[in-house]
């Protein structure tokens, strides 16, 4: 009887689709030991290699935030809502922004492209297609997750940016510092030289990069997911705003939202989070065809053709 009511104890615990990997990346691209963790599905060895997707956190925090989605992890695997890939972070610095700092001193987008990367893909069985490399970030890392997917939109298939630390302006000189109120001149010329190189700033300004490099970023095919609370209280709406109707204004299709009520953390992470993971999922396993719309835009279509319209 005892054996029988463990068994059923047992049976009704949750059950882990994932193992937990953490560690420490060595590297001369930054002067300490990375922190990561990698979370990965049942059976991730057999089989083909899995997609990847690249996680960036948000300042001052850590690879713990990947320890604590683990279990919406495991409930968009369990539910075939996610299919199963290998998700990788790291500990970057408080507010390093994920930049390759001016004075070189320490490079976390190389880190993130280049040996991070391949290291996650020979070890744990991850694709290096790069339609099947992902990247998402909140906060500094959604500033991060735009910025390195823009710059390098050949690596990845697709990005998710949540409440990304963006100013809405082109250039160094339209910058003022309630623009990056949350950021000491300390932590800006450590990223961008000093004082602050304007051309460095520029060329890692997310605006200036879609204005710039919008054939190469439509041509990549590259996907992209954007979404800010209405409340944000680090003020980012109106800068992610700004930066929506820039990728409008270049024909980059994208999928963006705007949460009623979200704020900067908190609720709006647990409301966006299987969302962005969803679009995500799609990135690497398209859907098929919609066959009710291809019908309906080819009965339309000789009206459209009538006034012109494409």
């Amino acid at each position: 009887m005892l054996k029988l009511l463990g068994f059923l104890l047992l049976a009704s615990l949750p059950l882990r689709a994932s193992d937990l990997v953490l560690g420490d990346f060595k590297t001369d691209l930054i002067p300490h030991p990375v922190p990561y963790a990698v979370l990965l599905p049942d059976g991730y060895k057999d089989g083909p290699a899995l997609p990847m997707l690249m996680m960036l956190h948000g300042g001052n925090s850590s690879r713990d935030e990947l320890v604590r989605m683990r279990g919406v992890f495991d409930e968009e695997w369990k539910s075939g809502r996610l299919p199963e890939m290998v998700v990788a972070t790291i500990t970057a610095g408080p507010a390093c922004m994920y930049m390759d700092f001016k004075d070189r001193s320490e490079k976390w987008e190389s880190l993130i492209t280049g040996p991070f990367r391949t290291f996650i893909q020979k070890t744990y069985n991850a694709s290096s297609d790069p339609k099947k490399n992902l990247l998402m970030g909140a906060s500094m890392g959604g500033e991060g997750t735009l910025r390195i997917g823009l710059k390098h939109p050949e690596l990845y298939g697709g990005i998710a940016a949540v409440s990304p630390g963006l100013q809405p302006v082109l250039s160094w000189k339209d910058v003022t510092p309630a623009m990056h109120w949350w950021i000491t001149d300390e932590q800006m010329e450590a990223a961008y030289g000093k004082p602050v190189d304007a051309a460095y700033w520029e060329a890692n300004n997310s605006n200036l990069i879609v204005k710039e490099h919008s054939q190469r970023i439509l041509d990549s095919g590259l996907q992209i997911y954007l979404s800010v609370g209405d409340e944000d209280s680090m003020l980012f709406t109106g800068p992610v705003e700004h930066f929506h109707q820039i990728l409008l204004e270049h024909g980059i299709k994208h999928e963006y939202h705007v949460v009623h009520g979200g704020d900067h953390f908190g609720r709006m992470m647990d409301l966006t989070l299987p969302e962005r993971l969803e679009f995500l999922g799609r990135v690497v396993n398209p859907p098929e065809p919609d066959s009710m719309m291809q019908q309906f835009r080819k009965a339309i279509a000789p009206a459209k053709k009538k006034f012109g319209l494409q």
